[in-house]
């Protein structure tokens, strides 16, 4: 559906079989390989060693995800309490954001997965 190949989890998400997690994706989980990083700030660093970018979702980024160029990019999503940590902040190459109308700071973060991978996604189709 996305052509995604692969997703990199920290240690510290919610375990990606759990069955409401699961149940949420319509079985499209075991279609993808989930790689659970042990180290994820050394995991990605490792990506950038094959010429990949890392973005990183933040309110305070320089380009949003309408500007981006999407090709060989990590993206990394944070969680709705913290968001991306200050150390994979630090290893990004850039950081990008969804922009918001009205008082809306932010959305939660499946909701801000789905919004930039749809736009992956449009582009993808806009090219064929």
């Amino acid at each position: 559906m996305l052509g995604l190949s692969q997703i990199i989890l920290s240690k510290t998400s919610v375990d990606a079989y759990n069955p409401k997690v699961v149940r949420s994706t319509m079985g499209a989980i075991f279609r993808v390989k989930i790689i659970e990083a042990e180290n994820l700030v050394e995991t990605l660093k490792n990506i950038k060693k094959h010429k990949f970018k890392v973005v990183a979702t933040s309110l305070g980024g320089e380009e949003n995800i309408y500007q981006m160029d999407y090709n060989k990019k990590v993206i990394v999503i944070g969680n709705e309490a913290k968001g991306v940590s200050k150390e994979i902040l630090e290893v990004s190459d850039t950081k990008t954001k969804i922009p918001m109308l009205g008082k809306t700071e932010s959305l939660n973060a499946s909701i801000a997965t789905g919004v930039i991978l749809y736009e992956y996604v449009r582009r993808k189709i806009t090219k064929s």
